[in-house]
């Protein structure tokens, strides 16, 4: 099922203010809330599409793109669903949690509109953490990893398109319990090592590459670093310093879907010559001179 444009979902305009869509979103998102509406699975949807939209619209440079892309431009969240629902998911049977200091995403919600959070859980066994690390192109592509936590080691397998910051829970691999009670679960909280060249928003790809002032105005191709390798890139005649161009299927696996992955956008920076030979200076001043004679002689 195709998804609804996010302005259409908040009931603002495309040339809504932030201020329109903060408050557009709150109302909703009281009206929509699950603790209003226990049990009620369309509120529920609700709920899960307005927060998405929000998340969006809120962004300066994801509203930019979302604008100019649509929802092939915002990644992450884009695939479907809220991620961030109870502050956890499952993905190929394993658990994925968000850290939002102690509470899920209904706790946070709970103490902006003054709902109830969830109860707390059976005495059991401490829940226990351990961090590791992976490169950027590990979380693209999936790894491996061997962690121990009280002397036991587990091996685990951290799925493509994991994010920094991400645990993945092991249950009943925590701490014991006093007394022969359960045993808590261990947390398995990743960290994504920064690359050189390159970041990420959701299943974004960001990067930058710079060209000439000439190849700007003649148009060029060029090499672009992306996580599959050299990927040939070309730059039509007059592209301006600062637009995007997407280059589709080479950003991120999206987590919720099979063999989809975000996209990949390069931003192109047009370089201003410092140092220009007599010879360079005299071209580009019969090159003004000609645009402005030819500005006059059309007005």
């Amino acid at each position: 099922m195709s998804k609804r444009d996010y302005y259409e979902v908040l009931g603002v305009s495309k040339n809504a203010s932030d201020d329109e869509i903060k408050k557009a979103y709150r109302k909703l998102a009281i009206k929509y809330h699950p603790d209003k509406n226990p049990g009620n699975k369309e509120a529920e949807e609700k709920f899960k599409e307005i927060s998405e939209a929000h998340e969006v619209l809120s962004d300066k440079q994801k509203r930019a793109r979302y604008d100019q892309f649509g929802h092939a431009g915002v990644g992450g969240n884009a695939g479907g669903g809220n991620p961030f629902q109870n502050g956890n998911f499952n993905f190929n049977g394993q658990s994925f949690n968000f850290d939002f200091g102690g509470g899920g995403f209904e706790d946070i919600l709970g103490s902006i509109f003054g709902f109830g959070g969830r109860g707390r859980r059976p005495s059991r066994g401490a829940d226990l953490q351990v961090n590791v690390s992976i490169s950027f192109e590990e979380a693209i592509f999936g790894t491996t990893r061997e962690v121990t936590s009280e002397g036991k080691s587990f091996k685990i397998k951290i799925p493509a398109g994991i994010d920094d910051g991400m645990s993945i829970r092991l249950a009943g691999k925590g701490g014991e319990a006093p007394n022969g009670g359960s045993r808590g679960d261990l947390y398995v909280q990743v960290r994504v090592k920064p690359h050189k060249h390159l970041t990420r928003e959701g299943s974004i790809i960001l990067s930058e590459t710079s060209i000439s002032m000439v190849d700007a105005a003649l148009g060029t191709e060029i090499e672009v670093e992306t996580v599959d390798g050299i990927v040939h890139m070309k730059i039509p005649a007059g592209t301006q310093s600062g637009t995007p161009f997407k280059l589709s299927g080479h950003g991120v696996p999206l987590m919720n879907a099979n063999n989809d992955r975000g996209p990949h956008i390069v931003t192109i920076l047009v370089e201003t010559p410092k140092n220009l030979t007599r010879h360079q200076k005299e071209l580009l001043e019969e090159f003004r001179g000609y645009k402005n004679k030819k500005r006059g002689f059309w007005n």
